[in-house]
């Protein structure tokens, strides 16, 4: 009955409903646990290198058990010593008899730790970098495919100034661009916390070496380096600086806001029936409105997007009491923050890159949209054009501006289409250009330069930046619903 006792426990929706495997893995007690297990093989190997007591039979026992941890007995032994770090210490101990002297030797619970927390972040982002690159990809040959295509513009979500669906789309990648740059740099800016003792003073160490500076900053060094890292943080409490989980955070959540923004136009969108997310042949949109097609992707998007924006508080908070050298009160609340801001992250782009890879566009209903609203705008050139004709700006504005109001009042009060143009049509006072109008009220004279900023704004920004990820581009996602 162990299916029936799993289901009388909560499970988060993060990991059980949508989470790639790989960001699900990056998080789970198995990559948490072994990796403890190879910091402490890393550690006897530079202790041993340096001139410690420690053997070659010592450490290669312990590389032996690197991955067959016994977790039962592991909890047992928390449940025992409540402290999680010595429990591991004895289950390793356990399977490494010989190596037990030696294991976590001159080392406080944070080398494990907090380490272990430094390479769960830079492998959270290493799986997110080339999801982002892929929807900025595909939403650039969105907006490539789309750069001529007008449609109506919006302000405070009335129809302003046309500009073109792909023009659109650039200003959902110039946003989703910075984000691309906050992650990268927020990620290349990580150092490991290495090998700092209790309260960073690296105290044990050099008492481990006898007074000797230069083999405790080499020991530091060696450590950092076979955990993959550039750089140490040069000075640490106990802890590294919470700051770091700001830093790391805060690119998330404003990723989060990006992907808000984006899927709420595509929410208001597919509500003009201009634009779709992609729709499964077998949908159903509603149980009870059978014709419905409900943006639900971009709706999810937006949904888990708030969730980690909000998350940011935590770290902020967490880092502003972290008292002296470090109090453990951060620790329950980075177990959750950290994990669920790279797992919601890893579902929004997932997520984003199955609607940018599957966007329907409705160019009929765009076309019907701006035919509505054209001849307001064109009101302006009308006016130019009876100028040049012969006519007095003064009479035409007020010819206009009555014919407008007449329009105006039949859209609005009476349900009916813009009939302004017939209006113009009918008045002999503009005869004189009547053979000009249909030129006149082109939507591709509305778009100004969109285009040609389309064309630029990829070129110059955004393949470059997406350069590195070229070998990774060909993924697709199994979106599950």
């Amino acid at each position: 009955m162990e299916g029936a006792d799993e289901c009388m426990k909560y499970r988060s929706p993060l990991v059980s409903r949508y989470a790639s495997k790989e960001m699900a893995y990056n998080f789970s007690d198995r990559k948490k646990f072994s990796t403890w297990r190879k910091l402490w093989i890393y550690l006897a190997k530079a202790e041993k290198a340096l001139g410690l007591s420690i053997t070659d039979a010592q450490i290669a026992e312990m590389e032996s058990h690197a991955e067959d941890i016994d977790f039962a007995m592991a909890a047992e032994e928390e449940r025992k010593l409540r402290h999680d770090v010595m429990a591991h210490v004895h289950t390793f101990a356990h399977c490494c008899p010989s190596a037990a002297p030696i294991i976590h030797l001159g080392a406080t619970s944070c080398y494990v730790g907090d380490n272990t927390d430094l390479i769960m972040l830079r492998d959270g982002f290493d799986v997110l970098l080339p999801k982002l690159a892929r929807v900025i990809d595909r939403l650039s040959n969105f907006a490539e495919k789309y750069a001529d295509l007008p449609t109506l513009g919006f302000t405070h979500y009335q129809p302003a100034q046309l500009t073109t669906v792909g023009k659109r789309a650039c200003l959902w990648l110039q946003d989703l661009a910075m984000d691309m740059r906050n992650l990268q740099r927020a990620r290349d800016d990580l150092r490991f916390r290495g090998v700092k003792g209790t309260t960073g003073t690296q105290a044990s160490f050099l008492q481990l070496f006898q007074g000797d500076h230069d083999k405790v900053e080499e020991l530091d060094r060696m450590v950092t380096e076979m955990a993959g890292f550039k750089k140490a943080y040069l000075v640490t409490g106990q802890t590294y600086s919470r700051k770091v989980d700001v830093d790391c955070l805060s690119s998330l959540a404003s990723l989060g806001a990006t992907v808000h923004k984006i899927c709420t136009d595509i929410r208001l969108l597919a509500n003009l029936k201009e634009i779709e997310e992609p729709f499964e042949k077998e949908q159903i949109g509603s149980s009870a409105m059978p014709y419905k097609r409900n943006p639900m992707r971009a709706e999810r998007c937006c949904s888990l997007a708030r969730h980690l924006v909000a998350l940011m508080a935590d770290p902020l908070q967490t880092a502003s009491v972290q008292w002296l050298e470090r109090t453990l009160d951060d620790s329950a609340n980075r177990r959750i923050s950290l994990p669920e801001s790279f797992l919601t992250a890893d579902i929004i782009l997932s997520t984003l890159q199955n609607i940018t890879e599957g966007l329907v566009v409705y160019p009929k209903v765009i076309e019907r949209h701006i035919r509505h609203e054209l001849p307001f705008m064109a009101t302006e050139n009308i006016i130019m054009a009876m100028v040049k004709a012969g006519g007095n700006r003064q009479d035409c504005h007020e010819k206009i501006r009555v014919l407008s109001q007449e329009a105006a009042a039949v859209v609005k009060q009476e349900g009916g289409d813009n009939d302004l143009l017939a209006r113009v049509q009918r008045d002999p006072y503009f005869a004189p250009i009547l053979g000009q109008l249909d030129a006149l009220l082109d939507p591709r004279t509305f778009i100004g330069r969109a285009p040609q900023q389309v064309t630029r704004f990829l070129s110059e920004e955004v393949r470059p930046l997406l350069e590195p990820y070229n070998a990774k581009m060909d993924v697709k996602i199994e979106l599950e619903l």
